[in-house]
């Protein structure tokens, strides 16, 4: 493929369903979820600066739009023009941009992922991520992975092999990555134009985005909601049995 594009492996037949994973993480990621029992053509994408694939950047601020268009470049490449798509974490903020400019993609699934703005402290956290990223990229990451999960101890396996592979992560991609959601929109009006476009699966005990903020903002959405007790952000690999049955029954034809 021409430098351009994005790194992506494809899978199975039928319907696409496109597969975008989280920051500091890649496309391994979903190694942890048994989709072989979706009968689709699944298409797995590294975001830039993730796994095998380059960090492609534009002449603006970083931004999640951006990070979108080599996605969408991607997928032209493989000749794909009507999919779903499941993003994990900031990989849903890359699949609310693919929904906003693609005709093509149909529904969004937002795994420990939301649709609204960053608060004000968030957004100091994420330049402050993009500091420590030149500073001690290895304490950060080191430091970060650990509590994403729920409970920690029962994934000391899965938390070692993330934090291998976000070392090998250069600090401008996790730099770019991380002002790129603190510089994303709210996307409520996106969801409630089509709710039943969208699904999100949440962990409850997740650190990140309260289940109290999003019973909040989802009762003002009317679009389905899945919690899973126990699991925190990675619920992919803290509940990950139970997440194929889910995406079958949302995304059955």
């Amino acid at each position: 493929m021409p430098d351009a594009l994005l790194w992506s492996r494809v899978l199975g037949t039928g319907r696409t369903v496109v597969f975008l994973h989280g920051f500091m993480e890649s496309s391994t990621m979903w190694d942890h979820l048994s989709l072989n029992k979706l009968n689709y053509k699944k298409v797995f994408i590294d975001l830039p600066g993730h796994g095998n694939s380059p960090l492609l950047t534009g002449e603006g601020d970083p931004s999640i739009a951006e990070m979108a268009t080599h996605v969408m470049a991607t997928l032209e490449a493989l000749k794909m023009s009507d999919f779903d798509v499941v993003g994990h974490s900031m990989g849903g903020y890359v699949a609310l941009e693919l929904k906003k400019q693609m005709a093509g993609c149909q529904r969004v699934v937002l795994l420990n992922s939301n649709f609204w703005e960053d608060s004000v402290e968030k957004k100091r956290d994420r330049i402050r991520v993009a500091d420590l990223a030149f500073k001690a990229k290895d304490l950060l990451i080191q430091q970060a992975i650990p509590g994403l999960f729920f409970r920690k101890e029962r994934d000391i396996e899965h938390i070692q092999f993330l934090i291998n592979e976000a070392k090998n992560m250069l600090p401008e991609s996790i730099a770019y990555a991380a002002l790129a959601m603190r510089n994303r929109m709210d996307c409520s009006s996106l969801l409630s134009t089509s709710p039943n476009d969208f699904l999100l699966i949440h962990g409850m005990n997740d650190p990140l985005i309260s289940s109290e903020g999003i019973r909040e903002r989802t009762s003002k959405v009317p679009f389905k909601v899945v919690m899973l007790p126990d699991a925190g952000h990675m619920a992919h690999v803290e509940q990950g049995a139970d997440i194929p049955e889910v995406l079958m029954a949302f995304l059955k034809d």
